[in-house]
């Protein structure tokens, strides 16, 4: 099945999103259907804030490590594209294409200076026609980030914005940060693209999520998170018991 069908099956999309060639075997050995990068965990991972901190170089090698550890199709998060031109940005998804990236997440927001806030919904729109229309083969996963940010009116804004997205092109609506069941229904209602939601405290289980009408549900950087947490108690109880004991008590669980 390819990535374009496995968002329009009975049952949403579970992707994993992972950082590294590790990470990404861990997922595919777990049985998992399709990979997605985590643009906050890889920039954690190098020593970066997210908010495309790291240059595309960077990324661009973390994704061919993974590309050649599993055959799996892999979306990349391109965070705002890398790039100030339309130019440059179509340039690097095609580098993506060609190491094997099958979609990207592109989002319609902007960090500058550590602040993030919304592009011009219509602005935004003719530079994803562009993109549609330079990377037809690439699945565009466009991330809108009105429920992120709790701006007012979240639901308006972000019906606007999807019908806009799929009026030029886009392939799917990423909404992070949206968790109320009835926004959740009326995304998936009123706008014609597969809805992608992401991880969140209050987010519904997955069978709600899919009678909600969810095609793909993300993790976003919090598996990652969770990770360096038990690996910080980890090391802090070895240095506290100045034995290595808590490192194999698990093989006893």
């Amino acid at each position: 099945m390819d990535f374009n069908a496995l968002h329009h099956q009975n049952h949403p999309l579970l992707i994993a999103n992972v950082w590294d060639a590790s990470s990404a075997l861990i997922a595919q050995q777990a049985g998992y259907h399709a990979l997605g990068t985590s643009s906050a965990a890889i920039a954690a991972m190098l020593g970066y804030e997210d908010g495309e901190g790291m240059s595309f170089d960077e990324l661009l090698f973390i994704v061919t490590r993974i590309k050649a550890v599993t055959s799996l199709p892999l979306s990349v998060d391109l965070e705002s594209g890398y790039g100030d031109m339309t130019s440059r940005i179509i340039e690097n998804i095609h580098l993506l294409a060609r190491a094997g990236v099958v979609g990207i997440n592109i989002e319609d927001s902007h960090v500058v200076n550590g602040v993030r806030s919304l592009d011009d919904a219509h602005t935004f729109a003719s530079k994803l026609q562009e993109l549609i229309a330079a990377c037809p083969s690439i699945f565009l996963n466009i991330r809108t980030d009105t429920f992120l940010l709790n701006i007012e009116d979240a639901l308006e804004e972000t019906l606007s914005r999807g019908q806009l997205y799929a009026a030029h092109g886009a392939n799917g609506l990423f909404v992070p940060g949206v968790t109320q069941p009835d926004s959740i229904a009326a995304l998936a209602h009123h706008v014609t693209l597969p809805l992608n939601v992401m991880c969140m405290p209050t987010l519904p289980d997955f069978g709600t999520l899919a009678s909600l009408g969810v095609r793909r549900i993300s993790m976003g950087n919090f598996i990652h998170a969770a990770m360096q947490d038990r690996l910080k108690e980890s090391l802090c109880k070895i240095q506290a018991s100045q034995s290595f004991s808590d490192v194999f008590n698990y093989e006893n669980n």
